[in-house]
């Protein structure tokens, strides 16, 4: 499976004013990074890959159609495979975009 191209396009449209930005084509998706941290990802695997602070990862599970994010095998805190259905609506996807983007913006640039 590919990546959601309208999918990538919202996240970009959200993105695209922040320092620091750069987009990767990784894992199959498309990579939106900030100072060189994966902030959030129009995923290779349908929906959107989004990176949490991992103590938020538990609380962020309780929604729908939300799970941690398992790479091989392994499912990963700080994670999370977000299904299109659930970032349908623009505020639902600024929402966890906005995740993504302020947990990288707390760690160290690379």
């Amino acid at each position: 499976m590919t990546y959601d191209t309208d999918l990538a396009d919202r996240v970009r449209g959200i993105v695209e004013d922040e320092p620091g930005l750069t987009e990767r084509r990784m894992f199959g998706g498309l990579a939106f990074l900030i100072n060189g941290h994966l902030a959030v990802s129009a995923s290779g695997q349908g929906g959107l890959l989004a990176r949490v602070d991992p103590a938020d990862t538990e609380s962020l599970l309780d929604e729908p159609r939300v799970r941690r994010f398992e790479m091989r095998g392994r499912q990963m805190d700080g994670w999370l495979h977000v299904e299109t259905a659930a970032v349908a609506s623009d505020d639902e996807l600024r929402r966890f975009v906005a995740h993504g983007v302020e947990y990288v913006r707390s760690l160290p640039p690379k």
